[in-house]
């Protein structure tokens, strides 16, 4: 059997006729950058999102960048971010000549952990950006209180998180001074390209961002500051604006799997519960915090929490051996990935902020995470049989290994 990491041929296949309309609807127009169906995408996020202002941009990375241009962070600025999370987080502020300031993780979310975020600011912290890592929110109630206390933005690294949720329903994105998304592809909302949005109730922020959006163009050819081109095309707009009313059905796929699988791991003796910080004997699999029992958003665990509404843009558990296992999977047609396999601390861009010889001791949790997790098929179209047989190779791996 062939299991894919992600088939988004399905998800094209079931909505192909508006995808097609779409794409004809700009070509006809002959209106590429930006224009009506950017605006109307904004409009559509902004009211899916439960924000004042939406700002459509070329990436998630842009939208990260754009958001901290906006808030005029400078070279010896520094700027908080968790040590594990996709490159651009961290690469962003170095972009602007800032001092990324890493932070080790939560054991069982693998987002930013608010205790180290609090021992990490100084005088010249200007921002946070926590990330709601693989989908589920940071712990978003904590951060915001230590970030108001010491006068520090915070900016919501939510590339992989729309529709996620914290705390009565409120979106991730929109609980900072602004959010970040992604719509790369592979993400749970992907355009056929790059594409991204930032989230905003602040309108003098969002006016010069979307002034900077354009070069700092305002009006045409008059630059009061320097910004840069980090506009949305038509075409993107159109395709997320075709997936958008999805959503919410695609969601609750990924959230079902992933309710199956952690059925099906326990059911194999495999693990008892989600939300353990190291392996036991009687759990060799260590399953992601936030698996729901049901679509009613029951929960198992210690580490459960009605705060969290996790939407699962990827499955990630921890086992050991993980390499062995990838490889050992691949053998057996089924796609998996690593997210991800360097933290930031390691990475040799930024051995000049570390220090020789304490990257092995300054971040002990993000190093585990970055050894032993990996990422299983978990996109809405997955069959059961597809799920039970993956499970199945799982278990098969490690009685080998006992």
């Amino acid at each position: 059997m062939i299991v894919p990491l992600l088939d988004l041929k399905k998800q094209y296949q079931e909505i192909r006729s508006e995808i097609d309309d779409a794409l004809r609807r700009v070509v006809e127009s002959q209106y590429f950058i930006l224009g009506p169906e950017v605006e109307k995408l904004e409009e559509e996020c902004a009211r899916y999102l439960g924000c004042r202002h939406t700002l459509a941009v070329s990436s998630g990375t842009d939208a990260l960048l754009l958001a901290l241009m906006a808030l005029d962070i400078r070279p010896g600025d520094e700027v908080i971010v968790p040590d594990y999370s996709f490159f651009a987080t961290a690469g962003v502020v170095s972009r602007l000549q800032a001092r990324p300031v890493f932070c080790d993780i939560d054991p069982v979310t693998f987002n930013l952990d608010p205790g180290d975020m609090k021992r990490k600011i100084t005088s010249h912290t200007r921002a946070v950006i926590p990330v709601h890592l693989y989908g589920q929110s940071a712990a978003m109630d904590e951060i915001l209180r230590i970030a108001a206390g010491r006068g520090v933005t915070v900016i919501e690294d939510a590339a992989q998180a729309i529709g996620a949720s914290y705390r009565d329903g409120r979106r991730l994105g929109t609980l900072g001074r602004a959010g970040c998304f992604s719509f790369f592809p592979s993400k749970n909302l992907g355009c056929f390209g790059d594409g991204g949005m930032i989230t905003t109730d602040d309108p003098e922020l969002f006016e010069k961002m979307h002034i900077l959006r354009v070069h700092g163009s305002k009006p045409k050819y008059v630059h009061k500051m320097i910004g840069g081109n980090f506009r949305m095309d038509a075409l993107q707009a159109a395709v997320l604006r075709v997936k958008l009313p999805h959503l919410a059905d695609w969601t609750s796929g990924r959230r079902r799997n992933a309710a199956f699988y952690s059925r099906l791991f326990r059911e194999a003796g495999l693990a008892t519960a989600p939300g353990k910080t190291g392996f036991s004997v009687a759990d060799p699999v260590l399953l992601p915090a936030a698996v729901y029992e049901s679509e009613t958003g029951s929960s198992a665990g210690a580490a459960q929490s009605p705060l969290y509404f996790h939407i699962y843009n990827q499955y990630v558990i921890r086992v050991r051996e993980r390499d062995r296992l990838r490889n050992f999977l691949s053998e057996q047609g089924i796609g998996t990935e690593i997210y991800y396999p360097i933290p930031f601390h390691r990475q040799e861009c930024f051995a000049d902020l570390i220090g020789a010889g304490k990257a092995a001791c300054m971040f002990p949790v993000s190093d585990a995470a970055a050894e032993a997790s990996i990422a299983l098929p978990i996109f809405a179209e997955l069959s059961e049989e597809q799920i039970g047989y993956v499970v199945k190779k799982i278990e098969e791996f490690i009685k080998s290994m006992r």
